[in-house]
């Protein structure tokens, strides 16, 4: 069971979606301002999640918590902000999904056992979710949302552990899949990455507090220093007595997905010591030598494919253009819920300019194709300026696998690359020829000491045993 539950076949972005963004602060001592460190921390992780936005903390030795739909300037005022007071916050933006778009789904989860008072929020899916939704519910426990948020408090709340933070750990013993979770009682900040490091988190220091976030880009907002990121299988515990660093599981095989890289993180984080714009340049100049194609001009699906384009063009020589403009007062396409409604957004996000274009032959650049629909309307537009040819080309591999790990492609039907050849989906889209990003090429830029990478959705080879057992239907539809 993932973070989120989607109607079959509304979703058909062009881009893999992930779910959320978390953020937490733990200072020693009560400020007034904690609450809004943690909104621009959290205005800084917007583009990994534009649903819901919520923000906990601990006053009075009592947790509070503010969320609600929207983006996070929508959700809190200054008003709002003021009556969270206390020494630890935690917060999180939430992916908009349909079938699911409601306040109940909205973290932080807030929770009361005999243990005491448990906030959490949590980036990810756990594989093993439904299973052990269904134990839990035969037990008798009783769930209020669609939440992976809301099994791991029900295993807190049914732990043996009479301390609240060694039941925490017990939980997280008990679940799989991918997560980076942030959790707070009334006097500790929890934070836990799983055993192979899916998901990104981080460790920051604001002169005394300790930060945690998705990405570094959300410390250079709140000039916070960056530290190191939160290793695969272990737990930060961080109260009075400082942090303490425990193991909660065995090492497993790294595996940090290879999406944040290409899509999903801000292009000016930092991950694994590489900067995320460099490093997308870097996929376009890789792209370049594996391809062989003329042309007049370098063009990017902005903002996806502009770092890519820049570095297409530095090493094939061909001209560099923004020959299509983005309103930057239009959010992701994907955050509306209604095919019908993408459509029209993506012509009032993007519009081609006619002087730049018009009799060239040019490369298109973007870093992903997954169902390729925005890719086809983007071509469409693009012919209405009279441009001559487009070859477009993706500085990522073909996305052929679903995604267990909390991206949003759970069937394979979903994926343009598993039903059709390139040159047919060229075809499918409009472009004069369609190239991709080799997965060894994308490797070798993405060349770090320590890291491992999950690139099942290319390869469908699947980091965890129980993402490799999955079951198809009689139509071939991985279940």
């Amino acid at each position: 069971m993932g973070n989120c539950h989607r109607k079959q076949g509304l979703n058909c972005s062009d881009k893999m979606e992930e779910e959320c963004g978390i953020f937490g602060i733990y200072t020693p001592q009560k400020r007034d301002d904690i609450s809004r460190l943690n909104y621009l921390g959290l205005h800084a992780l917007q583009h990994r999640g534009q649903e819901s936005a919520g923000i906990c903390v601990n006053d009075d030795n009592k947790l509070k918590v503010h969320k609600g739909m929207g983006l996070v300037s929508s959700v809190f005022d200054n008003d709002k902000l003021k009556e969270l007071n206390g020494n630890i916050s935690i917060g999180h933006v939430r992916y908009s999904t349909t079938g699911s778009s409601l306040l109940v789904n909205a973290q932080p989860l807030l929770t009361n056992s005999i243990k005491g008072d448990l906030a959490l929020a949590h980036n990810g899916n756990l594989t093993n979710g439904q299973e052990l939704k269904n134990n839990l519910e035969t037990h008798g426990s009783i769930f209020h949302s669609t939440l992976d948020t809301e099994v791991i408090a029900h295993l807190v709340a049914r732990s043996l552990k009479d301390n609240i933070i060694e039941a925490v750990i017990e939980s997280l013993q008990q679940i799989k899949g991918a997560f980076s979770l942030i959790a707070m009682t009334n006097d500790s900040l929890i934070a836990a990455r799983d055993p192979h490091g899916f998901r990104p988190l981080v460790l920051g220091k604001k002169d005394d507090a300790f930060i945690l976030s998705s990405e570094t880009c959300a410390f250079d907002i709140i000039d916070a220093e960056f530290i190191r990121e939160v290793k695969p299988g272990e737990v930060l515990i961080i109260n009075d007595e400082g942090i303490q660093s425990r193991r909660y599981s065995e090492s497993k095989r790294n595996a940090f997905c290879v999406f944040e890289f290409i899509y999903f993180a801000r292009p000016d984080s930092v991950i694994g010591g590489e900067n995320v714009y460099l490093a997308r340049k870097k996929m376009g100049r890789r792209l370049a030598r594996e391809m062989d194609i003329d042309a007049d001009l370098v063009v990017p699906v902005p903002s996806s494919g502009v770092a890519a384009a820049q570095g297409y063009s530095l090493e094939s020589g061909i001209s560099y253009a923004d020959g299509i403009l983005r309103n930057r007062y239009v959010g992701r396409t994907f955050i509306q819920p209604t095919q019908e409604m993408r459509d029209l957004k993506v012509r009032m996000k993007l519009n081609p300019i006619d002087k730049i274009l018009e009799g060239k032959d040019i490369i298109l650049i973007d870093d992903s194709i997954v169902r390729g629909t925005t890719s086809q309307q983007i071509i469409n537009q693009l012919k209405q300026t009279n441009v001559n040819k487009i070859h477009m080309a993706i500085a990522s591999p073909p996305v052929q696998y679903p995604c267990y790990y909390g991206l949003d492609t759970s069937r394979r039907k979903e994926l343009i690359a598993r039903e059709k050849e390139t040159e047919e989906i060229a075809e499918y889209i409009g472009a004069d020829s369609l190239n991709y990003l080799s997965l060894d090429g994308i490797l070798k830029v993405l060349e770090a000491d320590g890291y491992g990478y999950c690139t099942a959705c290319f390869n469908g080879q699947y980091p965890t045993e129980e993402c490799n057992e999955k079951e198809v239907d009689k139509n071939g539809i991985i279940l």
